[in-house]
């Protein structure tokens, strides 16, 4: 396909090109990598410079358009070569407001036009890139904007959600449902008036919301949006843009961002912090993608004979390893932390990039902000031809000093398996399962009471830290906690449901490690069996707001949970060390496990706290040592109690029963 580019363009620039490049390399070693450039437009009120990196381009064209769907080009203008594979041009004039897109030649052809992998802002369904003033955007005192401090990462708990799930019900009481805004309205109520979304969460007493994917992805054709549509997000399509579909208006590429960072703001001024879920593993496209668009096969890994690797086993991975992908990637969480005033960052599938990169990242953004949050799925999902000893992998996190990951030991250990419907853990039946359960109360440390030969997937601690440990039970993916137990114990009573629930989520959040909540659990979120709810519909997805007045017993249950870890540092201790000296095991038993926090443990005004999980359907009778002052006895809270127990207690069956001296 040939084009023509007239002589004389839009504000009466002359057009030339110098093709210095090499167009041609053995590999991709060979590339250069100016990792240093500025690859971001760079927009004044009187000029823009547009750049783009591709080493084995002939040509690179820059179209400018009024809108971000339908509009003819407005003008088009031939990029010049310069060293290192930089394309630029930079065109006079105020052009905020004007979308743009890239194409690329390449040993001849013509590619389809790109907005370009470092993109800010898009038009609908993000195939134009958009020349945007960001400081339009800002919300009142964005500069004065920040997120919670925290003192050491565990003290955070973490509260994970999908925007859509969070709003979209009828009887929410949210009146921009499905969107940023809804996210953060005030004084919502559900038909009981219980309160929902924001006020919700505020109640509940988590300090961070983990978000699905927001930014910009394929699933979700946003000119629709008055049709049904979900999706998870986990295909994506411009890295560096908030998805639209949860704007007012997909055809006004500010809206977007200026919502989202509204939405940021409000959730500060809760004091919550706001953790985004990122997926740098792999992209919604291969072929088509942006990065193909830009710089064939570059930044992706491939095998021997030439083919994808797959990793991520949705058609591809990337090469974190590559300079360029990683200058990308520390470019665009950068860019997140100061333009977003992003709190923290989940990594899908985290084994697939390599340590190096992760380090990197981890660096970088503690240098802006100290309380960052880093964490994520210390695996892959497919063999990936990235060398094991290089992966970021939940075995190597003593490689990861900053960055946690999830531990699934703890989470299979308390439910069971996840890829087996009928398998049990701790609170549902399983016997054996009590080192694992200890493995996830230390945060994955080594400690001299654990035989790490029965932890049920890793034979080792991995962490250096305890806060390196994601401590959860349940999450987006797989069935909810509540269908969990319901499938894997079918003759089972809801109040047995109920007690198991309560229990597994007790011990997430009385552990050492940085305890993760599945956003509904706290009212026991069902998703009427399904086990991977990714594309289905509302009716599966959504919070269902009517269960929070039915199961408002759990719901304070999960909120008396959270002001007890709030108010007790020791269950939350800054490291290894403090976990080893104060943390000691006592009696282990078939399905009962109790522990002592000892010595004031990380500055608590408690001396000894004593912990007892009985997940047995019998009562428990402990023998205490000395006097104790009870604090939790099934679902009975009293943290200031002046109830004095001695001698041999009856802990209530399928319960936690905690106690302290003072």
């Amino acid at each position: 396909m040939k084009f023509i580019v007239p002589t004389l363009m839009l504000m009466g620039f002359m057009l030339f090109n110098s093709c210095d490049n090499k167009t041609s390399y053995t590999n991709f070693i060979d590339y250069p990598t100016p990792v240093n450039e500025n690859l971001w437009i760079q927009y004044t009120p009187s000029s823009t410079l547009f750049k783009i990196w591709s080493p084995t381009a002939q040509e690179v064209i820059l179209r400018l358009y009024k809108s971000g769907n339908s509009s003819k080009a407005l003008s088009q203008h031939q990029l010049l070569s310069g060293n290192n594979g930089i394309w630029q041009k930079e065109i006079n004039g105020n052009l905020d407001g004007v979308y743009y897109t890239y194409q690329v030649k390449i040993k001849g052809a013509w590619l389809a036009e790109t907005p370009g992998i470092y993109a800010q802002a898009v038009g609908v369904n993000g195939k134009r890139a958009m020349v945007l003033d960001m400081q339009t955007t800002n919300p009142k005192n964005w500069e004065l904007d920040q997120g919670p401090k925290l003192n050491h990462p565990n003290e955070a708990i973490i509260y994970e959600m999908h925007l859509r799930d969070l709003t979209i019900q009828a009887q929410s009481g949210i009146k921009n449902r499905g969107t940023y805004n809804g996210a953060t309205e005030i004084g919502t109520k559900n038909l009981q008036n219980r309160s929902t979304g924001l006020d919700h969460i505020k109640e509940l007493g988590v300090t961070h919301v983990h978000l699905l994917p927001t930014f910009d992805h394929y699933a979700i054709d946003e000119s629709q949006l008055n049709i049904e549509q979900y999706n998870w997000g986990y295909d994506p399509h411009n890295y560096n843009v908030p998805e639209d579909s949860f704007s007012t208006d997909p055809y006004r590429g500010e809206v977007r961002i200026a919502e989202f960072k509204q939405m940021v703001k409000n959730f500060h001024d809760q004091n919550i912090g706001v953790i985004m879920d990122v997926v740098y593993n792999h992209t919604g496209k291969t072929t088509t993608s942006n990065f193909n668009l830009e710089v064939p096969d570059y930044y992706y890994r491939q095998w021997q004979d030439g083919t994808y690797a797959d990793a991520a086993a949705c058609g591809n991975e990337t090469a974190s390893e590559r300079a360029m992908m990683r200058k990308f990637m520390l470019a665009s969480i950068k860019f997140w932390i100061k333009e977003y005033h992003i709190d923290g960052f989940r990594f899908d599938l985290m084994g697939i990039h390599d340590i190096e990169t992760m380090n990197q990242i981890a660096q970088e953004a503690r240098k802006i902000n100290p309380n960052i949050i880093i964490y994520g799925e210390g695996w892959t999902a497919k063999e990936s031809p990235l060398p094991d000893e290089q992966r970021a992998l939940k075995k190597h996190m003593q490689q990861l000093p900053h960055i946690a990951a999830f531990n699934d030991d703890l989470r299979d250990a308390l439910k069971g398996s996840v890829f087996d419907n009928k398998s049990l853990g701790f609170v549902n039946g399983a016997l054996n399962t009590e080192e694992s359960i200890k493995f996830g109360i230390v945060g994955a440390i080594s400690h001299p009471q654990i035989n790490y030969s029965k932890v049920n997937y890793s034979d080792a601690p991995y962490t250096l830290a305890p806060w390196q440990s994601i401590n959860y039970v349940s999450c987006h993916d797989n069935h909810t906690l509540f269908d969990k137990l319901k499938i894997s114990r079918p003759k089972a009573g809801m109040d047995e449901l109920i007690a198991m629930d309560k229990l597994a989520n007790a011990i997430v959040l009385t552990s050492q490690g940085t305890p993760f909540l599945h956003a509904g659990s706290e009212m026991l979120r069902t998703k009427k069996g399904a086990h991977n709810s990714y594309n289905l519909p509302d009716s599966i997805n959504q919070l269902d707001w009517d269960r929070k007045q039915k199961f408002e017993d759990v719901f304070e249950y999960y909120k008396n949970l959270i002001q007890l870890r709030k108010a007790h540092p020791a269950f939350a201790m800054k490291n290894a060390n403090d976990v080893r000296n104060h943390l000691k095991f006592h009696q282990i038993g078939h399905q009962h496990i109790s522990f002592t926090l000892e010595n004031n443990a990380n500055g608590d005004y408690w001396n000894t706290i004593l912990v007892i999980y009985n997940a047995s359907p019998k009562k428990l009778n402990y023998k205490l040592d000395g006097i104790w002052q009870q604090a939790v006895s099934g679902s009975t809270f009293n943290l200031k109690s002046s109830q004095i127990i001695k001698g041999t207690i009856e802990i209530p069956e399928m319960s936690m029963y905690i106690a302290f001296k003072q």
